[in-house]
């Protein structure tokens, strides 16, 4: 190593490719149309990569509608943690429209496409994962919700960079991370990755993971590096080692009372809109993410580069076996893009 770093499911189209686009093909709403003000929750701050990707859709839908619709964006969890705002959204409430989320949240309502893509090491780079959300196949896991009845619908993809480990105490490869707790959001696969590592999952609601690092309730999390740094993780954990076990793929969803409730020009501006969203995230992702990594080293953080991953994807190996039954077809489609992606 050389240094440098649910619940259960609730009973109750996707709106666009994530393509890369040119300029807008809607010409603003009238200013005589009727003013809609839709309340989108994400949990990390407004200066992250979904952060920046989120406003970016904001403001397009606003240019796009002349500003007769406003995407209210509330930051760093003021909504809840995401698993309470999808419970939110799926229950009917009304009061959550639209929410950026991990794209494998849905795995615990049913989402068993969505599941796949959290299995670890699936995605050897950005590249190849933007190969598959700018795909055909994307739109059919955008589509999983509707097709399940969830009462959500999936309107474009974005990623966040790769996760990695971090850790209060300093850590130099796989074998540090055995015995720890390591803080899960109860998922089935990040459960079972953690396991697989031979450390314990400990369940901890994003909002309060500060605190329980800080207490040593759990001892390790995992994170994109730009929400590490975001959420001020580094203060009470200051270590980073850079295995990338997952591809920190995410969605922007829009429950179906919301969605219906918009005439149809106005659903053509948030599927614009998420265009240029996905488009401008996928812009930035690399560029925000390395400047961060550059201000973390230069603070002082344990930063931890992997050069092996061989171990780790050992590791993982059954526990991407046992996920991937009754699926084997579909999931070797999202490996083969990789191809694309060279």
């Amino acid at each position: 190593m050389k240094k440098i770093t649910r619940r259960d499911f609730l009973k109750g189209s996707a709106a666009g490719m994530v393509t890369a686009i040119a300029g807008s093909a809607i010409a603003p709403l009238a200013a005589s149309a009727a003013d809609v003000t839709l309340t989108m929750a994400e949990v990390n701050p407004a200066d992250t990569i979904v952060g920046q990707m989120d406003q970016a859709f904001a403001d397009k839908v606003a240019e796009l509608s002349g500003g007769s619709m406003q995407i209210n964006i509330m930051f760093s969890g003021v909504l809840g943690a995401e698993e309470d705002v999808l419970d939110t959204m799926l229950g009917g409430g009304g009061t959550i429209d639209i929410s950026r989320i991990s794209a494998f949240a849905l795995t615990s309502y049913g989402g068993e496409k969505s599941m796949l893509l959290s299995l670890p090491y699936t995605f050897e780079s950005r590249e190849h994962f933007w190969a598959f959300a700018t795909s055909d196949l994307a739109q059919e896991f955008l589509l999983e919700p509707v097709e399940n009845g969830t009462g959500i619908r999936g309107l474009f993809y974005g990623e966040e960079g790769f996760r990695h480990f971090f850790t209060v105490d300093e850590v130099s490869g796989i074998e540090d991370l055995t015995g720890m707790k390591i803080r899960v959001s109860n998922d089935a696969i990040m459960n079972g990755l953690v396991e697989s590592l031979g450390a314990s999952p400990t369940v901890v609601s994003f909002t309060e993971l500060y605190s329980a690092l800080q207490t040593g309730v759990v001892d390790a999390a995992e994170q994109p590096i730009a929400n590490y740094q975001s959420n001020a993780f580094p203060e009470v954990a200051p270590n980073l080692i850079l295995d990338g076990h997952t591809l920190g793929a995410v969605q922007v969803v829009m429950t179906d009372d919301a969605w219906n409730s918009l005439t149809e020009e106005q659903q053509a501006i948030i599927t614009e809109a998420g265009e240029y969203a996905s488009n401008y995230c996928r812009e930035i992702s690399q560029s925000a993410e390395d400047e961060v990594l550059a201000e973390l080293i230069e603070e002082g953080v344990n930063v931890v580069e992997v050069d092996d991953l061989t171990p780790w994807q050992e590791a993982v190996a059954d526990l991407v076996a046992e996920n991937i039954e009754g699926q084997e077809d579909l999931y070797q489609q999202l490996l083969d893009f990789a191809d694309e992606a060279e």
